[in-house]
């Protein structure tokens, strides 16, 4: 099977883009690793801020749906909190980087402002892997929520297992349980992507921009996705992901994913940080197609990235510190 040959390593200024989430932008490509450079952009009008699900806590066991419970309650209540918080999260500029690849884009929201910093390519899209099974495990527990079903501890584990381990069976079984297809059409309707394209049968290869990505954790941390009951739940589990990139913590379907962003930022937002990554060595392309998702109280950050297998996984995921560390403004002292 072809594989692409390993381009030599340049810095790319990756510029950025402000828009608002609902408006849709032109994109400019940034393959290879070519010296780019993509000047900033504005454009829209940002969205009303975003809000954070209300704490909940996380259910042990089996558990039934709190009648009285509604999204919009959940919603309003965050919004609140959401306001009260300073706004500094977002680093206007460039994001410089040695960058060897197909690849590599990013976008991070201002929660409090809804401001969004993006590369110019935030609309281009590539395959989600593993980054999607937050959406699995939210779809199925609002779901069940929603019809008044009992979610079983065994199910429980299993959506935990999808999350902590990025477990490939387990996310499978929710895939199939959730109608397949429908599952990903769900993601896109509810959650108002507009860049995504589903991938039959096939969740690991649905097609996701940055820009959609961003919009995928919003619908998560906001509420959306696992509705009240379940949101604190899904939020914590992303906050305990395990693993780190080392060979003997990577097997055939399961896989330390505790890297990336987490590793850019201050250690005590690190260890307040939900997160979710998706990366798998494609032999058809001689990729890693590797993603970074987080989620902060202030912000949401994603970078998405296609880069020659020989450089190995820890590349990706210091491409995506890297990306953070030049994000995040560190906190004031």
């Amino acid at each position: 099977m072809r594989r692409r040959t390993p381009l030599s390593a340049a810095t790319i200024a990756l510029g950025v883009l402000v828009f608002a989430l609902v408006a849709p932008s032109a994109a400019t490509a940034l393959t290879g690793s070519q010296n780019v450079q993509v000047s900033a952009e504005a454009g829209g009008t940002p969205p009303p801020p975003a809000t954070t699900a209300a704490p909940s806590a996380a259910p042990s066991t089996a558990a039934t749906p709190a009648p009285t419970a509604t999204r919009a309650a959940a919603k309003q209540g965050a919004s609140t909190r959401a306001a009260d918080r300073p706004s500094r999260s977002l680093t206007a500029g460039r994001v410089n980087l040695a960058f060897t690849g197909d690849f590599i884009g990013y976008a991070m929201l201002d929660r409090r402002t809804g401001e969004v910093v993006a590369s110019r390519n935030a609309t281009q899209t590539s395959s989600t892997e593993s980054m999607i099974k937050v959406w699995l495990v939210a779809d199925h527990l609002r779901r069940a929520a929603e019809s008044g079903q009992t979610v079983t501890s065994s199910e429980l584990s299993q959506a935990s297992a999808a999350i902590r381990h990025s477990d490939d069976r387990a996310a499978q079984a929710l895939y199939l349980a959730g109608g397949g297809n429908e599952v990903v059409q769900r993601m896109i309707d509810i959650c108002g992507l507009t860049d995504t394209t589903l991938f039959d049968q096939w969740w690991s290869r649905t097609q996701m921009s940055p820009r959609d990505a961003v919009r995928l954790a919003q619908c998560v941390a906001d509420g959306t996705a696992a509705g009240p009951q379940w949101t604190g739940w899904v939020l914590s589990e992303m906050r305990q992901v395990t693993g780190s990139t080392a060979a003997d913590e990577q097997f055939a379907t399961t896989g330390g994913g505790r890297w990336g962003i987490i590793d850019g930022v201050p250690d005590t937002l690190a260890r307040t940080l939900a997160i979710k990554n998706g990366w798998t060595a494609i032999g058809a392309d001689g990729n890693w197609h590797l993603n970074c998702l987080a989620i902060s109280d202030d912000w949401i950050m994603n970078v998405m990235t296609r880069y020659p297998v020989d450089n190995g996984l820890q590349y990706g995921a210091d491409v995506c510190a890297d990306v953070a560390r030049q994000l995040v403004t560190p906190p004031q002292t």
